[in-house]
């Protein structure tokens, strides 16, 4: 199942049918859950399939460790470098586990505003429908939060990982991540997560949790480049 992790899009969306649509070539999650999508393969018939899923004006994420092959009639509208990291340790609970509070669908538009505010990475009006998620709220307002988003048997992502400007350097998002990962670990599934490269604070942060680098991971955003017919 480790080789799952290469393409944990494409693992995700063939565990969760229900938030999903596209075939047995290629996926993408329902358009209000989330922007990732994902081919089985590099053969040209998934691509294909890949490309179909694509809509006029519309654009896809891809994240995977192989690189990203740009199926014919899209284009890659951004390029990045990400890494993929696993947890190689035991993570502690965090001692605030008082201050959590679990998040739903009730929760849902405070959760959109704070991840549209601070760009934690894809993020929409369902995408709190693929795992758990658990926030710390200050003053009755939503501060911080983090969950799980991609999920496979025995894995499961840290994501979403997000704190208000103003409530940043408290630590929030140590204990939000933290206690994920501990939840994900307690029920027996491998913890795992992304991060920009580029992101050397979160990197550090997600080390000192007993995370280890395991891969690079290319990020593609797709859009199309001649009209869908």
């Amino acid at each position: 199942m480790t080789k799952a992790l290469d393409r944990p899009v494409w693992a995700s969306l063939l565990h969760r049918p229900d938030l999903s649509e596209g075939g047995g070539l290629a996926r993408r999650y329902r358009r209000d859950v989330n922007l990732f999508a994902s081919a089985r393969d590099d053969s040209k018939a998934s691509q294909r399939a890949l490309a179909a899923l694509v809509g006029d004006g519309e654009s896809l994420y891809v994240l995977q460790v192989p690189e990203i092959q740009v199926p014919d009639g899209l284009t890659a509208l951004r390029v990045a470098q990400g890494v993929q990291m696993i947890a190689a340790r035991a993570v502690a609970a965090p001692d605030d586990a008082g201050d959590f509070v679990e998040l739903g669908d009730a929760d849902a538009p405070e959760m959109l505003a704070l991840a549209r505010l601070t760009e934690p990475g894809p993020f929409l009006a369902r995408t709190h429908h693929m795992g758990r998620f658990v926030g710390i709220r200050v003053a009755g307002r939503l501060a911080a939060m983090a969950g799980e988003r991609m999920g496979f048997p025995g894995y499961a992502e840290v994501s979403g990982v997000c704190t208000h400007p103003e409530h940043r350097g408290r630590g929030l998002a140590r204990q939000l991540s933290a206690r994920i990962a501990h939840d994900i670990q307690r029920r027996g599934e491998q913890a795992f997560l992304h991060a920009w490269a580029s992101n050397q604070a979160a990197i550090a942060l997600y080390q000192s949790l007993g995370f280890e680098h395991r891969a690079a991971v290319q990020v593609a955003v797709l859009g199309r480049s001649t009209p869908k017919r």
